[in-house]
């Protein structure tokens, strides 16, 4: 209607003062129609209106469906989407496969991810904006989700979203289970999980008996309390050397001071089990080759998951074949 008016009111600006006697009574009687036109015009919009109005009080006298109903029964999400290397492993072990829509590109890397196998298949996100939009996940994962600069570019609020706390402890790990199982739908499923990991684990034996051990990596860099590792050596009844020397979640120890510390036992990852790098190099010095050795994949370490289980356990069974304790 904007466009016609002012397609009408051009020529009355420019024309009719040039000719206004000689087309006057035309003007007013084209006047006269556009009025009668208008009218008749309202006419049908305010009867429109009534209309709608009473279609709308009609609805609003019928029962709304039960919010409860509609919570007890959520819909599954199809395309759920992980943006972490540790939401990967929950998703993967959760969901159903066709569910999964987008992973991270750690996620088959077997010296990363525990369940890279199970991944081998799956689409694998590229980090890239244009590739969320073209998924239209139904459900996003993440350690948080929220945090994810690839979602912030593309208005998270859009997309519904599971905002997971890292998980360091045990307890913590069952939770993101118990609450990962229920976002894709499969409570369960994670339920079932979570109670084979408690009867794995209620078997453990303790067998560290307060030894003293260091979980160190490459470049001298030692986990300390308040970690994964810690939590699993305290499981086994060791103790964390990062501990005793008061050092931060994560620390660097030099040879020297390693040394001096003279651990029990030291924890390194397979991968550094080798030398292959200046910076596993130091974990082969021969003034470290009289301390015991505990080799654990890191792919069960570097998140926490269901794997949690496997580590203690390959911790607890290395330390019964040092000992001399047949199981």
């Amino acid at each position: 209607m904007t466009r016609r008016c002012r397609k009408s009111a051009a020529p009355f600006g420019r024309e009719a003062t040039h000719d206004r006697n000689t087309h006057g009574s035309e003007r007013d009687s084209k006047g006269s129609g556009a009025l009668i036109a208008s009218v008749r015009r309202l006419a049908v919009i305010a009867a429109a209106s009534v209309v709608v109005a009473g279609t709308l009080s009609a609805t609003a006298t019928r029962p709304l469906p039960s919010t409860r109903a509609m919570s007890a029964t959520p819909a599954m999400p199809q395309r759920i989407v992980s943006m972490n290397l540790c939401t990967d492993q929950l998703v993967l072990a959760l969901a159903d496969r066709q569910q999964i829509a987008g992973l991270t590109r750690n996620a088959t890397d077997p010296g990363m991810s525990d369940q890279a196998a199970a991944a081998q298949g799956l689409p694998v996100l590229r980090n890239s904006a244009e590739q969320i939009l073209a998924i239209n996940p139904d459900l996003v994962v993440g350690m948080p989700a929220s945090g994810s600069a690839i979602l912030a570019a593309v208005a998270p609020q859009r997309y519904p979203l599971l905002d997971l706390e890292t998980a360091n402890r045990l307890d913590q790990i069952y939770r993101t289970i118990d609450e990962t199982a229920a976002a894709v739908g499969h409570p369960v499923r994670g339920a079932a999980l979570i109670a084979g990991m408690k009867r794995d684990l209620a078997t453990l034996p303790r067998l560290g008996r307060g030894r003293v051990a260091a979980y160190y990596q490459r470049r001298g860099y030692m986990t300390g309390t308040g970690t994964l590792v810690d939590d699993m050596m305290t499981r086994v009844g060791l103790t964390n050397l990062a501990k005793t020397l008061g050092k931060p979640p994560l620390s660097q120890l030099s040879l020297e001071e390693m040394v001096a510390a003279r651990p029990d036992f030291l924890i390194v990852e397979r991968a550094t089990n080798v030398v292959d790098d200046q910076g596993s190099e130091m974990l082969h010095h021969p003034a470290l080759s009289d301390i015991p050795r505990i080799v654990v994949h890191e792919a069960w370490t570097v998140c926490g998951s269901p794997a949690y289980t496997r580590a203690a356990r390959s911790i607890a069974a290395q330390i019964a074949r040092h000992d001399g304790v047949v199981r």
